[in-house]
């Protein structure tokens, strides 16, 4: 069984004894995989927070790890979970798109007041 999720397609086992992924698990992996927190999952699937969690502890189990972010890479190197052609391709297209998302540093301008400006003079021994 198919199933996509915003950005993201995975293939769900709907025979739990086959192995791989329930389809609920597969939405909360996808979901998880987009960046998504347990609560956001819960709300956006209309599930409680901890029903995502033991979904999640689940899958991460199964894969034999302890977080999210190395859950989503064995998944998708198993073929579970894939990001979508068409993110790829636009990624592939603007190579430089990473340096969008960096935060550029504040320049920051210091002004002198008066009162500074007289105890700088008064320490130096002469006018600044």
């Amino acid at each position: 069984m198919n199933l996509t999720y915003r950005s993201w397609r995975a293939t769900a086992n709907p025979n739990r004894k086959a192995g791989g992924l329930a389809p609920r698990e597969a939405q909360h992996l996808m979901a998880l995989a987009c960046g998504m927190t347990q609560k956001e999952i819960a709300r956006e699937f209309g599930v409680s927070p901890s029903t995502v969690g033991h979904s999640l502890t689940r899958i991460y189990q199964r894969l034999g790890v302890e977080r999210g972010t190395a859950a989503v890479a064995i998944a998708i190197r198993r073929g579970w979970i894939a990001p979508m052609a068409l993110v790829l391709l636009i990624s592939a297209m603007t190579p430089d798109a990473h340096w969008q998302r960096v935060r550029q540093p504040r320049t920051r301008t210091v002004t002198m007041t008066k009162l500074a400006r007289r105890e700088l003079a008064c320490v130096t021994g002469g006018a600044a």
